[in-house]
C-alpha cells in the first residue's frame, strides 16, 4: 500500500515551483513518500504595488502559513529572504538546505557589464538594496546611470532588456540558476559591489510545530554553516528594526584556510536609495556553533551600525 503523499505548500510562480518541486524531491527521497504540490496564491503575487510600498514584510509568506495552520499543507517552501524575521511559536523552519549562489546578477542588452553601460543607461529592480548600492557604486566611480523601480517575474523583468525598455536589469543568481536560465547573465556582480538581502539564495522549510516525525525527516535536508551564516544575517536584520524590502545587505561568509573553515565573516550595509549615505560594517569571529551565538553576531553588528547612524537610511520598519 502506497503511503499517503506530503503536501507542499508553494507559491504559484514558475521560479517558486522550480524551487519547491526540488525540495519535494529530496523530501521523497529522505522519506520514502510521495510530495504532492499545493499552489497558494499569496499577496504579494496579486499586489501591482512595489513591494516598499505593500511593506514587504510577509506578502509572500502569510498565506502560506495560513495553509499550515489549517491543515491543508504539511509543509511550505519559502524563499528565505522573504520570511520575517519574528518565527511564530506554532511554526519550525525544519530545514535550510545548502544555500544557492547569494550573488545579484544583471542581464543587459548586448551582453555589457556593469563597468561597461553607456551614461544615462537605466538599470531596472524593485529592491531599495540594489537602488542604493548601485547608486552608490555610480557616485564613487562617476558613472551616470538611473535604477528604475519595476516588479514582475524572471520572464517579466528580462523582457524589459529584450524589448529595449530597460538598459539592465538586476536579479538574483540563485533564481536563474533555479529555473535553467543562468546562460542569460551577462554580469555576476561582486558581493564588494552589492551585498544581498539577508538570507538570498537559500531556502526555508517549514512545518508546525507539533508534527514531530516531519520536522525530524526534514532536518536531514538541513545544511548547518547555511543555517548559522543565514541567521547571523537575519539578527542583523532584525536588531536594526529593518522589514525585508529596507535598503539592508548583509552576507556571512565562511572563511576557509586549508580544507578546514576558521572563521565567519559578517558585512552589513545600509543606504539611502540615491546612494548619498551607506553605512557598511563587517566583522570576524569564530563560526558560531549555537543559534544564539549566530543571533549574538548579527546583534553585535548592528548596534555598530546604529551607532553610525544606519537608522536614519531606512525607509521602512519592521512591526
Amino acid at each position: 500500500m502506497t503511503e499517503k503523499a506530503l503536501r507542499l505548500g508553494t507559491r504559484r510562480s514558475k521560479l517558486a515551483m522550480a524551487q519547491s518541486g526540488q525540495v519535494a524531491d529530496a523530501v521523497s527521497q529522505v522519506t520514502g513518500r510521495p510530495v504532492e504540490l499545493v499552489e497558494i496564491t499569496t499577496y504579494g503575487d496579486v499586489s501591482r504595488e512595489h513591494l516598499a510600498q505593500i511593506g514587504g514584510t510577509g506578502v509572500f509568506v502569510a498565506a502560506l502559513r495560513e495553509a499550515l495552520a489549517r491543515g491543508e499543507v504539511d509543509f511550505a517552501v519559502h524563499s528565505l529572504k522573504d520570511l520575517p524575521t519574528t518565527q511564530p511559536d506554532e511554526l519550525v523552519v525544519a530545514a535550510i538546505p545548502v544555500r544557492e549562489d547569494p550573488r545579484d546578477v544583471m542581464v543587459t542588452r548586448d551582453a555589457l557589464k556593469l563597468t561597461d553601460l553607456p551614461r544615462g543607461a537605466r538599470i531596472g529592480t524593485g529592491s531599495p538594496r540594489r537602488m542604493a548600492q548601485l547608486n552608490a557604486y555610480a557616485r564613487s566611480r562617476g558613472m551616470d546611470f538611473e535604477t528604475v523601480p519595476i516588479r514582475g517575474n524572471v520572464d517579466t523583468r528580462i523582457g524589459y532588456v529584450h524589448q529595449g525598455e530597460l538598459d539592465a536589469v538586476v536579479l538574483a543568481a540563485a533564481g536563474l540558476n533555479r529555473v535553467g536560465r543562468s546562460d542569460e547573465v551577462t554580469d555576476f556582480l561582486s558581493v564588494d559591489t552589492i551585498l544581498p538581502a539577508p538570507g538570498q539564495g537559500a531556502l526555508a522549510v517549514e512545518t508546525t510545530a507539533d508534527n514531530a516525525d516531519l520536522i525530524a525527516a526534514l532536518a536531514e535536508l538541513d545544511d548547518p554553516f547555511t543555517r548559522v551564516a543565514v541567521t547571523a544575517e537575519r539578527s542583523l536584520l532584525a536588531a536594526l528594526e529593518a522589514g525585508c524590502s529596507a535598503p539592508v545587505g548583509a552576507l556571512a561568509d565562511l572563511l576557509t584556510a586549508g580544507q578546514s573553515v576558521k572563521e565567519m565573516r559578517l558585512r552589513g550595509v545600509v543606504g539611502s536609495t540615491d546612494g548619498a549615505t551607506l553605512v557598511q560594517l563587517s566583522t570576524t569571529g569564530p563560526v558560531p556553533e549555537t543559534h544564539e551565538a549566530a543571533m549574538a553576531l548579527g546583534r553585535e553588528l548592528a548596534t555598530e551600525m546604529l551607532a553610525q547612524g544606519a537608522a536614519g537610511l531606512m525607509g521602512e520598519r519592521a512591526h
